[in-house]
């Protein structure tokens, strides 16, 4: 249902109550007659235990449904654990006592906020965080993008239209509701991933090979919300967000996805392309293994950041912008991107490979690739060096995470992307990378021998995801849930160099020779054919070279106010 427009003649009508509170207690619904229901209203703002506000100014009624008006449940809450969520087709309000908590011995009170900006329902709660820099955009299908009016609907996740902001060169350049933003005056672009649950179809307990069982490949049922399961509510199951751990999760239960505990939002937002090099005038200039800030570009059309280790990848992002807790992607926030993708508010198929030679961000291939990175590419129909099998941005909606120019590109091919994501030694420490030549720059233990003590030091924990030690590369029942690694089992090896999973993608576990996640692609990744894709992963020094494709890394920005 989406927001409805403001009525002619006024806003609102002053009703004593023209709203209804459910009050669910655990999993059920205590349903009042009205009579009880105009009752407990009354009493509740009269003891104050209920406060309304309007715009942010207090108010001693309800907007009524043809207001215009929406419930942000951003901001609306209550104390002792109380949580609050809006139907808008009832009109209700619905508190949940499944987590009430009383130790003080104190009454519960609400508060409820009314908002003229848009939110759609279908989010519970889940809208976008903006926090400045960031400026709300819409893009148009030819690449023209406009600063966004708030009240207007600006972004549809029902008919996949992600929700899209920009970071401005020049930040002093104001720009009114409407307005085209020039592509020059744009530093980088971002894409709102809100808050999720999803159902478990496979636990992901795989430690050997086997027949790949294609039916496993299907639409990922998710459910937006502010909320994190718990396993007091049935079919659902708490988050377990350990490498190997499974819970009481069960095939079939609801789980939160982890990428949004870790780092307490109600979603992030994550940069539409691979990080890119400012300033850079060929695919040589690019590659940069330094820890520079200024250097951060993220837009369609320029060459892919690569050539650097994992420690500056991530420094890079972190201070990039530290007022929106900005950070590199770890692996359970790519696993949370592609699961999004494979749902109904996503494609739910393979997404196109960029495929182009010089890693330019936001190119589509023309054709499917038809086998993976062994063969010719005449025979495989993977890349072509002159650029002339592929289509770039704004013209390579096949490439996008929504099927259309509101997703996310580069999620197959161009670069190979780091992700911050590492496993831990003997000892349970956070693994440096295999040798003194191939680290990522971190302090710590080499599994081919040696220690690194002259690097960075690992940031808070919240910052990477953290895998159990293992010595080979079948060793996927070390997953986490939610990281698009074990659950896309079983896994198989049908010709040379390959383990495939969904969509032939390669799937090389995390182990002591290689303890780093990269994803999207392997090797060469431009040219990997059907090995590269969203559900692509393979193990990694976390040094800047390994081989000729050199890895990138994507950046992360998670804004919770």
């Amino acid at each position: 249902m989406k927001k409805q427009k403001k009525l002619g003649g006024g806003y609102f009508r002053k009703l004593r109550y023209p709203i209804i509170l459910i009050f669910v207690v655990g999993a059920s619904f205590l349903m009042l007659p009205n009579s009880q229901k105009e009752t407990i209203l009354k009493d509740e703002v009269q003891e104050n235990m209920l406060a309304i506000y309007l715009e942010d100014e207090q108010i001693n009624y309800i907007p009524d449904r043809e207001s215009g008006y929406t419930l942000d449940l951003t901001k609306s809450s209550c104390n002792n654990g109380v949580t609050i969520s809006f139907d808008y087709n009832t009109w209700s309000v619905k508190t949940n006592y499944s987590n009430y908590t009383n130790p003080d011995n104190t009454r519960v009170k609400c508060s409820l906020y009314f908002t003229d900006k848009y939110i759609e329902p279908i989010l519970n709660g889940t809208d976008p965080v903006l926090e400045e820099p960031l400026i709300p955009v819409t893009i148009e299908d030819d690449g023209t993008v406009k600063k966004v009016d708030l009240a207007s609907e600006w972004y549809d996740y029902e008919t996949k239209k992600w929700a899209n902001a920009v970071i401005l060169e020049d930040e002093s350049k104001n720009y009114a509701s409407g307005e085209a933003i020039p592509e020059e005056n744009i530093e980088s672009y971002f894409v709102w991933i809100p808050k999720y649950r999803y159902q478990l179809w496979d636990l992901g307990l795989y430690d050997s090979l086997t027949a790949i069982d294609t039916n496993k490949v299907h639409e990922i049922p998710v459910i937006f919300g502010n909320y994190n399961t718990s396993d007091s509510v049935s079919g659902e199951c708490t988050t377990p967000m350990e490498s190997g751990a499974t819970g009481n999760c069960q095939v079939g239960d609801y789980m939160t996805h982890p990428a949004f505990l870790s780092i307490p939002s109600t979603g992030f937002w994550v940069g539409k392309f691979e990080t890119g090099y400012k300033g850079a005038t060929s695919t040589s200039e690019a590659r940069q293994n330094v820890n520079d800030a200024n250097k951060v570009i993220i837009k369609p059309n320029v060459y892919s950041w690569r050539d650097i280790q994992v420690a500056n990848a991530f420094y890079t992002s972190y201070n990039y912008q530290r007022e929106l807790d900005s950070h590199m992607m770890k692996n359970t926030e790519w696993g949370a991107v592609a699961y999004l993708q494979h749902s109904i508010y996503g494609t739910a198929t393979n997404i196109r490979i960029n495929n182009n030679s010089d890693y330019v961000t936001g190119y589509q291939a023309n054709n499917e690739p038809t086998c993976g990175s062994t063969g010719t590419n005449e025979e495989c129909n993977r890349y072509c060096n002159d650029n002339t099998c592929n289509t770039a941005y704004p013209n390579s909606n096949l490439a996008s995470t929504t099927g259309n120019i509101a997703g996310i590109f580069d999620m197959s091919g161009s670069a190979w992307e780091y992700t911050m994501a590492v496993m831990v030694d003997q000892n349970n420490q956070p693994m440096s990378g295999t040798n003194s030549l191939s680290n990522s720059g971190f302090n710590g233990s080499c599994g081919l021998g040696g220690t690194l003590t002259t690097g960075y030091e690992w940031p808070e924990n919240k910052y990477y995801d953290l895998y159990i030690y293992g010595t080979n590369t079948y060793r996927y029942q070390n997953r986490i849930l939610g990281d698009a690694t074990g659950e896309m089992g079983p896994f198989q090896l049908p010709e040379a160099r390959q383990l495939m999973s969904w969509y032939n993608n390669e799937a090389w576990f995390v182990r002591e020779s290689g303890p780093f996640f990269a994803r999207g692609a392997v090797e060469i990744g431009y040219s990997s054919g059907t090995s590269a894709g969203q559900f692509a992963f393979t193990f990694a020094t976390g040094n800047l070279y390994e081989g000729v494709n050199d890895g990138s890394f994507r950046i992360i920005l998670t804004p919770t106010t």
